[in-house]
């Protein structure tokens, strides 16, 4: 990733790259990604994570760079319903290794992760339910340091577009932008 990022920084300017100083984020996850995000980046944007990511992120990278992370959620009051729609996002990434291995840091088990996740894995990865239960999920992301949450409201199927969720959490989301 290094050489990636010398390669960037190296190349000619193009309206796909910006100009120095770098003025991108890396999608880090493990502490070696964040301290290099650090480093050489505005930051990190974690995804699939949870508000203790958040923390732990926080503490690596430092006071200075951004931290963005991601938080899925489904405005849904069903638990049966919610975690259905849940798992199908979570069965995604626990098919890919450097999810997995960053989900066990968080300490996960084995049994957590086996078909699309335990109860508590998706509760802990999705945040389901009304809109202030999301609202306390995204609000737990910024207590623990984040400087920006990246919310993806999940639909029954992959590829849905959940615009009645969107819509419902616009106006509560906007009054966690202007806390100070």
């Amino acid at each position: 990733m290094r050489e990636y990022l010398d390669g960037i920084d190296a190349a000619p300017y193009t309206a796909y790259r910006p100009t120095p100083p770098a003025r991108y984020v890396l999608a880090a996850l493990r502490p070696r990604m964040l301290r290099l995000a650090a480093e050489r980046t505005e930051g990190a944007h974690p995804y699939f994570v949870t508000p203790e990511h958040t923390a732990r992120a926080r503490e690596i990278l430092g006071a200075g760079p951004l931290l963005c992370p991601e938080q899925a959620v489904v405005l849904e009051t069903d638990p049966e319903v919610a975690r259905t729609i849940g798992r199908t996002y979570t069965s995604v990434y626990l098919s890919q290794p450097n999810y997995v291995n960053s989900v066990r840091e968080l300490g996960f088990a084995e049994e957590d992760l086996r078909d699309g996740g335990s109860d508590a894995f998706v509760d802990a990865l999705v945040a389901w339910g009304d809109a202030d239960r999301v609202l306390d999920r995204v609000r737990a992301h910024l207590d623990a340091g984040a400087d920006h949450v990246a919310v993806q409201a999940l639909g029954a199927h992959r590829r849905d577009v959940p615009e009645a969720q969107w819509r419902a959490l616009a106006a509560p989301l906007a009054t966690l932008a202007t806390r100070s």
